[in-house]
């Protein structure tokens, strides 16, 4: 993959200059690294450990937490060690395994976001069939499918991305390694292989997107034809959640890719970078938690006897 005109090393953007402020960053990042692990771990424990949740959405939500677990663990940990260290400096491999664990932790969790959508419309929408259509099997297979097509797209891009000759500098103007970043370094017009599969990605993202949108429109449909106030307050308590995570995912990454040229200053870029890369991994599991009874009892159950509960 490496090529005899790129760089061995890439500089990251720093969050600050002096030490003081180095070790605030520091503290600010593990804060976040801290909650992110605690709120991920105790829903993959809840749903690992509570029968009651052995259910498609808790499988899906389990995954979701996975995938969360992995993206914040990909570049938070190795920003605080360079802020420790006085370092802005990755390897260039080091910068190419970031860029491949970015994009296929995003991408599966993008496909995980829709199935997730497709499962609440099969529920609501198709109640009759829902054992059918969505029993554990047919759980795993989209499950499975969804990080495999992470998997692929990481691959493809990366690849492509680290064949390209590197030869414009090598200062990345994020705190961590992303594809728009590198190819500004191309020397070649190679790089145009890239962002043909950067628009062929966008535009299965918002396939996904808007598969999720006709979703929850058939689903509001449904729920406001429920007579009773409870049924629809059940409904709404079950898709709010997901819809609130689907709305950060999909908003952070949109403005982080799509904003204005007006808004190129270093601290913009670092702000932006935080916002949807680390913020969504760390409050999706609050908003999980928030409206959902079930996760919180067995979360209640959990805590102070710290074991699994499979009676």
């Amino acid at each position: 993959m490496s090529n005899s005109s790129s760089p061995t090393e890439f500089l990251l953007l720093a969050f600050a200059d002096t030490w003081q402020l180095q070790l605030l960053h520091f503290s600010l990042f593990l804060g976040i690294y801290l909650a992110a692990l605690l709120g991920n771990g105790l829903i993959i424990a809840a749903v690992a450990c509570d029968h009651r949740l052995h259910t498609p959405m808790y499988f899906f939500l389990l995954n979701l937490s996975l995938l969360d677990l992995g993206s914040i663990s990909t570049t938070v940990p190795k920003s605080m060690a360079n802020s420790l260290s006085n370092t802005r400096a990755t390897s260039y491999s080091g910068c190419a395994a970031q860029i491949f664990l970015l994009l296929f932790l995003f991408s599966a969790e993008n496909y995980l976001l829709t199935v997730m959508a497709y499962d609440r419309y099969v529920a609501i929408c198709k109640p009759l069939h829902y054992e059918t259509l969505m029993g554990s099997r047919a759980c795993v297979k989209m499950a499975a499918a969804a990080w495999a097509s992470g998997f692929l797209i990481a691959v493809l891009h990366t690849g492509n991305t680290f064949s390209i000759p590197l030869c414009q500098g090598n200062v990345v103007e994020q705190f961590f390694c992303e594809i728009p970043q590198i190819l500004k370094f191309s020397c070649s017009d190679s790089y145009l292989r890239e962002v043909g599969l950067i628009v062929l990605s966008v535009c299965l993202g918002f396939g996904c997107f808007v598969f999720i949108l006709l979703s929850y429109v058939q689903i509001l449909t449904v729920v406001l034809r429920i007579p009773s106030e409870q049924g629809r307050h059940k409904a709404f308590s079950m898709c709010l959640p997901h819809l609130a995570v689907v709305s950060l995912f999909f908003s952070t990454v949109v403005f982080a890719h799509l904003k204005p040229p007006s808004m190129l200053s270093p601290t913009q870029d670092l702000v932006v970078g935080v916002l949807y890369a680390v913020m969504p991994p760390t409050l999706n599991p609050l908003l999980y938690s928030l409206r959902n009874k079930e996760l919180k009892e067995a979360l209640k159950k959990l805590i102070p006897l710290g074991q699994c509960q499979h009676q």
